[in-house]
């Protein structure tokens, strides 16, 4: 239908607003992971299951703040009709609901995300942690590894982020996460909370999959950038101190 009206331009419609969200997302979502990771390593330098299962819910939710307004942004252009571009949605939500309507949501947001990125990220660092050395190195079982961690956290917290996604729109009759759960079951029900749920993994999976696919090899590369580099420093001071004594 999409492709017979509209083209094969019609697929990408609305992409924009979402990669204006997502690349700032993603980045803060990184960096914040490896920091958190730092902050709840324990004494022995070693990072815990609950460890990381806490980094990466940190970190989600980091993201999820820094960026929300975008989010809220995406959404509200896409169901309405009457919007074209996100400066519009913006001056129109300004003036009509407040800066607070930029963080309708938040709370369900921040609930459905911290869950999910924390299984996703904790799956893929046990899972490439616990494969031979050989493989560890291997862009292969990075991607891999990222899929069946994606599609493990999306199963389990997709009911949260559709409660997240009725609490986002205007005039939604929710007015908290307990309130929106049983509304949603009293009026689709259990299925009502994975409505959507099939194209939501098959535009999530790829997505979080290459995300963290990307993100491991280029730790991987600087990680050898930063050894070969300490191996020039070594020799050339190596050398230094070989001129010295001679």
């Amino acid at each position: 239908m999409i492709g017979k009206e509209e083209g094969i331009k019609g697929y990408w419609k609305g992409n924009l607003p979402q990669v204006i969200r997502i690349i700032p997302y993603s980045a803060f979502q990184l960096l914040a992971y490896e920091t958190y990771k730092k902050l709840f390593r324990g004494k022995d330098a070693e990072l815990s299951v609950i460890g990381r299962l806490a980094a990466g819910a940190c970190a989600g939710m980091t993201s999820t703040f820094v960026t929300y307004p975008l989010d809220v942004l995406r959404l509200r252009l896409a169901v309405d009709p009457g919007f074209r571009t996100m400066s519009e949605v913006a001056l129109t939500m300004l003036r009509e609901e407040g800066v607070a309507s930029f963080y309708y949501g938040l709370g369900p947001s921040l609930l459905s995300i911290a869950p999910y990125i924390a299984v996703n990220f904790c799956i893929f660092d046990l899972v490439k942690k616990s494969l031979p050395e050989k493989y560890q190195q291997k862009t292969q079982s990075s991607l891999l590894t990222a899929v069946v961690s994606a599609a493990v956290a999306t199963l389990m917290c997709y009911p949260l982020d559709t409660v997240r996604r009725q609490m986002q729109m205007k005039g939604n009759p929710y007015k908290s996460v307990l309130d929106a759960f049983p509304g949603i079951m009293q009026r689709d029900g259990v299925i009502g909370l994975y409505r959507g749920f099939v194209p939501n993994a098959l535009k999530n999976l790829p997505n979080s999959s290459i995300r963290l696919t990307t993100f491991d090899f280029v730790k991987r590369l600087i990680a050898a950038s930063e050894k070969e580099f300490q191996r020039i420093v070594e020799e050339n001071r190596h050398k230094q101190s070989q001129d010295a004594s001679n």
